[in-house]
């Protein structure tokens, strides 16, 4: 087993190869993203905290390091947020104004898109759905917090619900009729419905887009979302809400991650500064097509 120490050193090594191979086969490349499953200062390019990665993290010069090792500008975005952004210029959220997202996996990611744009915020933890509190009385969450949305709606806790060993398990049961296991997928829709209407009231979005593994359980969960937007949203119409899966399958944090690059990159050209692993290939072109799962209010 790998040193836990060597860890964050090995990985950088890792990415500065990758980002390497990628320039050599696919160049001219103008910058590169890096997207992580955890939280980053996005001024320095360094870790703050990845908690499912073992090493010392804290304050590890992710960015930089790439940087110095390629000789372009790198830049760091959350995995979830990344997701998003895929979907938002390239997927499931192409021409959508306002957007919510959703990775359902082994953890719940979220991403909040306003104006054409993901938000952030100060620290790049913006649109942490997954860590809005739904029951302050539930289950205590990865993050500490108790009644998460995640600790609800996390693969294990999807498998839990359902009495099986894994989400799979679960979901492919439901499909058969187990009874227990159809209560388990109504229940994991609930929490998400409650979820989504939170964000629905906040920033009512022209579309809502559930990516991740546990979305190719969307006809399973969505009547159970949708039973709880139309309990719950009550200040604003949900027919102009759209409900969809996402388009871009597992390359979507990848692809979100050079499309966050390109985009840092090209703000620091304009406005002169400088900085912090999918790579952007300069001149690539966007995707286009529609997506048959997309769904309105039933």
């Amino acid at each position: 087993m790998a040193d836990p120490e060597a860890v964050p050193d090995a990985i950088t090594s890792q990415l500065a190869e990758v980002a390497a191979e990628a320039i050599a086969a696919w160049g001219p490349i103008a910058s590169i993203g890096i997207g992580i499953p955890g939280l980053y200062d996005p001024a320095a390019g360094t870790v703050r905290f990845l908690p499912n990665v073992p090493g010392p993290w804290p304050g590890h010069p992710l960015a930089p390091r790439v940087a110095a090792a390629t000789g372009l500008p790198a830049f760091l975005i959350n995995d979830a947020r990344a997701f998003g952004l895929a979907e938002l210029r390239l997927g499931a959220g192409r021409g959508a104004s306002s957007m919510v997202g959703l990775t359902l996996g082994t953890g719940v990611g979220g991403v909040l898109a306003v104006g054409g744009r993901v938000y952030q915020g100060h620290d790049g933890t913006g649109g942490e759905l997954g860590h809005q509190t739904i029951d302050p009385d539930g289950p205590v969450c990865g993050c500490g917090n108790p009644g998460c949305l995640e600790a609800f709606a996390r693969a294990d806790a999807i498998a839990a619900a359902c009495g099986t060993e894994t989400a799979e398990e679960g979901i492919a049961r439901a499909r058969a009729g187990d009874p227990r296991a159809l209560a388990g997928i109504e229940r994991v829709g609930r929490y998400l419905g409650i979820g989504i209407a939170n964000a629905v009231v906040v920033i009512t979005p022209d579309r809502v887009v559930i990516g991740g593994g546990i979305s190719a359980a969307a006809d399973l969960l969505f009547p159970h979302i949708w039973a709880e937007l139309r309990r719950r949203v009550t200040i604003t119409s949900i027919d102009a809400v759209e409900l969809v899966t996402a388009e871009l399958g597992t390359l979507a944090g990848a692809i979100g991650a050079a499309v966050h690059g390109a985009e840092r990159a090209a703000e620091q050209a304009t406005d002169g500064t400088a900085t912090g692993t999918a790579v952007h290939r300069a001149g690539a072109s966007e995707a286009a097509g529609s997506n048959p799962a997309r769904r309105s209010p039933p």
